[in-house]
This record gives structure tokens, sequence and C-alpha cells, in this order.
């Protein structure tokens, strides 16, 4: 696998890795599965292209995708908060309606970004080359996040947030409004995608209905993955695991593609997403078990 392809992979799970960190504050802190990303990432990705388009500030363009996403979050939360919609449902219909509203808001099923400035264009003046100027700034990027979300669920309203999602009774027997909690976290959760959604529509040139398909899973995969691989201890740990999973998920996908003795192609990328969501989710029981065989001996 040549030098770019490798780059190009840590470039899109560095990417993915604000759909984790989403994907990780919906299901692990909130305990809400919530398939809304799949929705919010075109969404966001429709929002910022539109309006770049449109002669806005690319910055400010993606500030306006990350508030869509955080909207979108917000519907499915209050589906289920105030009118006591299962999540599951909730999210799922908030998912069927973004389908129109992206089309709405690109007036088109895709909508391209050829030779428009991006939030990349400022850092081209660097002299480095493309494919290793994007991912030194999505790193950037993705340590600030891990930061402020450390610093977030970490503090008073971040515990009142956890609490929420490990024990809803004693949280509510405790003063702490669930509700609330429920619909700041998915908000938030989606916020990030949303931002995920923008940053890819710039990287990749454009914007397209079909780019939210499957997100949920990559999202989770990268979450599980993180989680066998590195320690939970503390939410520090868990946000880092998150992203080196979706890198080590992306570079998995890129290896079975680029590997020639296994024949696969570009239409197998379901397949081997499949096959590697399979594998991440039996890691943390396979080491239980090893740990516990050995423990016997």
């Amino acid at each position: 696998m040549s030098l770019i392809a490798i780059l190009g992979a840590v470039e899109t799970g560095l990417l993915f890795g604000l759909v984790a960190l989403g994907v990780f504050i919906s299901f692990r802190i909130l305990d809400f599965p919530d398939l809304t990303v799949d929705g919010s990432l075109p969404l966001g990705a429709a929002t910022a292209a539109t309006l770049i388009v449109a002669g806005i500030d690319p910055y400010l363009a993606t500030l306006a995708a990350m508030a869509a996403g955080a909207a979108a979050g917000l519907v499915t939360a209050l589906l289920n908060v105030r009118l006591g919609i299962l999540h599951l449902l909730a999210s799922i219909l908030t998912m069927i309606s973004l389908h129109s509203i992206n089309l709405r808001v690109m007036g088109k099923p895709n909508q391209a970004l050829l030779g428009e400035a991006t939030v990349f264009s400022p850092f081209e003046g660097l002299g480095l080359p493309f494919y290793w100027l994007t991912p030194l700034c999505l790193l950037l990027l993705l340590a600030l996040v891990v930061w402020l979300v450390n610093r977030f669920l970490t503090s008073e309203i971040g515990l009142g947030m956890r609490a929420t999602g490990a024990n809803p009774r004693m949280a509510a027997a405790q003063g702490i409004s669930t509700g609330r909690m429920k619909m700041l976290g998915i908000a938030l959760s989606n916020a990030l995608v949303g931002l995920a959604g923008a940053l890819f529509a710039q990287i990749q040139g454009g914007a397209d209905i079909t780019m939210g398909v499957g997100v949920i899973v990559v999202g989770l995969a990268a979450v599980i993955l993180g989680e066998a691989v590195l320690s939970t201890r503390t939410i520090l740990l868990a946000a880092i695991g998150c992203v080196i999973g979706s890198i080590l998920y992306r570079l998995a996908v890129a290896f079975a593609l680029n590997a020639g003795f296994l024949g696969l192609q570009a239409q197998d990328l379901k397949l081997i997403t499949a096959v590697l969501v399979v594998i991440a989710m039996s890691l943390p029981g396979l080491r239980r078990r090893w740990h516990g065989r050995r423990s016997n001996r």
C-alpha cells in the first residue's frame, strides 16, 4: 500500500473520529441508540456546501453546519423526551425526514465545491502537499475536540449527563433534569457529526445526498475497536480511543481493498465493513475469555 493511500486512510479515519466521538456521547454516555447521524452528516455537508457556494465564509458555513446537526439531534431528543417516542424510533423518524430536508437545502442530490475556498485554503500557503496538509489540520482539530469533550464530560453538567446515562432514575432523584441532559447530549453528538459532514464535503469537493448511508455502523465500529485496543478508565482515554479506533478501522479497510491476494474490490466495501464490525464487537469478549483462562491457570 502506497504512502498516499495510507495518508488518505488516516485522513478519513481522523474525519470519522468526529463521528465516533458523537456516537460515543450518545451510545456510551447517554445509552441512547441514535441513528440520526446517518442524516445529520449529509445535513452538515449540504449546509456547508450550499452556504460556501452562496459566498458565505467557509468558517461561518462550518459553524452553521454544526448548528444544523445540533438541531437535528435536538429534534430526535424532543421526540423522545417530550412526546414519549422510543429513542430508536425517534432517531429513525428524524433520519428519514432529513433525507428530504437535505434535498431541500441543496435543491438537488449533490452540490459541487470545485474551485471554492474552504477552511483549509488559508493553510495552503504553508507549502505542504495536500495529502499531508489535510491530515495535519484534522489531527490538530481532533486534539482540540478531544480536550473539549473531556473537559465538558468531567464538568458538573457533564457528570449530570453521565449520571443520566448510567441510571436515569437515580439521577432524577438527585435533582438532575434527565430530559434536558438527553437533549443537550444528543444535540452535542450530532453537532460533532455535522462538523464531520462539513469538513468531509470540503475535503472531497462536494456534498451528496447518499454520503450518510451506514455512518452509524462506522462510528459504532470505531468506538468498539477503540475500547478493545485502549483502556477506558477515564473519559480522556475513551475519547482518544474513539479516534484511534476510527483510524484503525479505515486503515483496515484500505489494506483489505489494496491487498491483491484477497481479491476484494470497491463493491465489497459493505462486506468488509460488516466483517470489521463483527471483529471489533468480538474483541472485548475474546480478550475477557483469554484473561479468564490465564487467571485460572
